[in-house]
Formats: structure tokens, C-alpha cells, sequence
């Protein structure tokens, strides 16, 4: 028996609905796999940034360090600002624990149609690869002359060697598993320092990898195929906002933002990686049995496949899709299944 020692980081809103779901079902299939998880609960959130006025507190990543994975449920509140709750929890662990690799999965389901008349279940299978540490998202800027008619804000925007490369030789490797096809997320066209430079590790590591196939696309150009030939791609390469735009955009093409799960990896496991579902606290359904498990399934699924046992990871998976492709959803999905209703659906097919 391999024993896994899991933090569980429940959040906000509908995050406390949506974990133990995955718990129940992670115990299921990991009795199948002489899998054992224990489990570490921490109630920061934006209720705790209200009670303490912090998120969490200030040796919290000290606290988690051990652990062998994060299990994220949600963040987010209204009376909370959206950068306070994101800059008060999710980017110190993404940035504390070096997890530059924020992986994102889109699959059109079978049970989840698709906006797109075209795309059918199965024919839309790809990973975006976002860089998730530096990029536009970083610390260094600031305000001027608040309140008065010159006010001016400037945001700098990071782009290193290191990053960008490890990312990138990361998108490429996960290609070569797959169906040997990177995109690169681009604009060169009209940001003329970074983008340029992102360009030219793209192609550095791209010749290191002559048996995948390469293109870049500006972004803006790249949003619009999403849409029109979603088919067409593979893994998507992106800095940290042009990834962030993509997967979200991904995802509402398979059909619905609620199912979407997502990986926040360090790939040399020197510290925890984090897995979350993407769909937000959702407010205005919290406490009423209406939440979607199936992303913090998926993030889940994707959790077991890092910890070295992806055929678990896909057993889960195939019980999670077989529940939809039964036809059994929450409303969310056009279904009459409560939380509680499509969970037990899922764990009847993992035993």
C-alpha cells in the first residue's frame, strides 16, 4: 500500500462542495491500486481574510511544504477583492512551490455538447501549457498621482530565459506523448521587446525537438481558430496571460468552464504541485447541492497521473465521463443529478 499524504485547501463558496466528492472517489479507486490517502484540512479563505485579514497565515506555505499534493476546491467572495484572495493564496503557493506549469486539459464530452455545432465528442482533444510564474502577471509596477487628472499606472511585464525555456521544453515533451504538435501563443506582431523573445526560445527548443510539429499564431489570430477549428490543436503554448485567456476560452468551446480542471506543476516535485478545478466559488448556488464535482474529479484524475499511477487516474476519468455519457449531470449540464446524486453515480462505475 503507497500512502499519499494530500492538503486540502477547501476555499470558498461551492470549494467545500466539490472536495469530498473527489476525496470519496480517490478513496475508491485508490483501494483498487493499494493507494492511500491521508488528508489535511486548511480553512483559508476569503472568510478567514475577513475574520484575521489574511488569507493564510504567514508560514502557510511552511505548513504545506511536506505534503505530497494540493487539493484546491475554490477561492473567491463577493466583499473580497478578486486580486486580494488571488495574491493573498493561489500565487504565493504557485510561486512559493515553483509550479510554472499550469496545465490545462479541453476535451468536447460525450454528455457535454458543445457551443460549437461541429464539435462532437472527441473531436476536440488539447492541453493548453501556460507559463504560471512570471510573464505579464508579476509584482514589479505601480501607481502614480492617485486621484488627480495625471494619474498612471504602469505594469512591467517578466520574461526570462530560464522560464520561458522550461515551459516550453515542457510543452514539447508533453507533444511528443500525445500527437507530436505544438502551437506557440504569440505577438511579436505588436509587443516588441518580450514577445520577439519568446519567439526566439520557442524556436531554440523547437530544434531540439525536430520530430514535433511546430507553428506559432498571434494571439488574437489564435482565439478566433480556437473557435472555428478547435480540432486542429494539440498542445497550446502561452505566456502567463495569453495562457490564462486560452484556457478559459478552451473550455467554454468543450462546452462549459464548470467541468474544467487544472494542474499547477512542479515538474521536479522538489515541492507539492496543486490541483484545482477552475470553475470559481460560484456564489449564487453555494450551500444548495447544486455544484458540479466533475472539474475537482478531473483535477483529481490529473493529480494521480503526477503522483505515478495513471491508470487510476483513468479509471477515475472513465467513471466521472461514463456518469455523463449515462446522461446523468447537475443542471448546470442541462441534468436533474444533485452533487450528491452524480458522485454516487461516478462511484458506482469505479466499483
Amino acid at each position: 500500500m503507497i500512502s499519499y499524504r494530500i492538503a486540502l485547501i477547501p476555499g470558498d463558496g461551492i470549494g467545500t462542495e466539490v472536495l469530498p466528492p473527489a476525496q470519496a472517489v480517490l478513496t475508491a479507486v485508490g483501494q483498487r491500486h493499494g493507494i492511500a490517502f491521508t488528508y489535511d484540512s486548511f480553512d483559508w479563505s476569503c472568510e478567514r481574510y475577513l475574520a484575521e485579514g489574511a488569507m493564510m497565515p504567514s508560514d502557510g506555505l511552511d505548513r504545506i511544504r511536506r505534503h505530497d499534493a494540493v487539493l484546491l476546491g475554490a477561492v473567491g467572495w463577493p466583499g473580497v477583492p478578486d486580486h486580494v484572495s488571488l495574491w493573498g493564496l493561489l500565487i504565493p503557493i504557485r510561486r512559493g512551490f515553483r509550479q510554472y506549469v499550469n496545465l490545462r486539459p479541453v476535451k468536447v464530452l460525450d454528455g457535454v455538447p458543445s457551443p460549437l455545432r461541429a464539435a462532437g465528442a472527441g473531436d476536440v482533444d488539447l492541453v493548453v501549457v501556460r507559463e504560471n510564474v512570471e510573464g505579464e502577471y508579476s509584482e514589479i509596477g505601480g501607481r502614480l498621482g492617485r486621484g488627480t487628472e495625471d494619474e498612471l499606472a504602469v505594469q512591467e511585464a517578466v520574461f526570462t530565459r530560464k522560464g520561458v525555456t522550461r515551459v516550453v521544453e515542457y510543452a514539447y515533451a508533453l507533444a511528443g506523448n500525445r500527437r507530436n504538435h505544438v502551437t506557440s501563443a504569440t505577438k511579436s506582431n505588436g509587443i516588441v521587446h518580450t514577445m520577439p523573445f519568446w519567439d526566439e526560445l520557442v524556436e531554440e527548443v523547437a530544434g531540439r525537438h525536430q520530430d514535433v510539429r511546430s507553428d506559432k499564431e498571434h494571439i488574437d489570430a489564435l482565439a478566433a481558430k480556437l473557435v472555428l477549428a478547435p480540432e486542429r490543436f494539440d498542445v497550446i503554448v502561452g505566456s502567463n496571460l495569453f495562457g490564462d485567456i486560452l484556457s478559459d476560452l478552451a473550455a467554454a468551446v468543450a462546452g462549459s468552464i464548470g467541468v474544467a480542471p487544472a494542474a499547477n506543476l512542479n515538474p521536479e516535485r522538489e515541492f507539492p504541485s496543486m490541483f484545482e478545478p477552475v470553475h470559481g466559488s460560484a456564489p449564487d448556488i453555494a450551500g444548495q447541492g447544486k455544484a458540479n464535482p466533475l472539474g475537482a474529479l478531473w483535477s483529481a484524475a490529473m493529480m494521480l497521473d503526477h503522483l505515478g499511477h495513471p491508470e487510476a487516474g483513468g479509471e477515475l476519468l472513465a467513471a466521472a465521463f461514463g456518469a455523463l455519457s449515462d446522461g446523468i449531470s447537475t443542471a448546470d449540464l442541462g441534468g436533474t443529478a444533485d452533487t450528491a446524486g452524480y458522485t454516487r453515480a461516478v462511484l458506482e462505475r469505479v466499483g
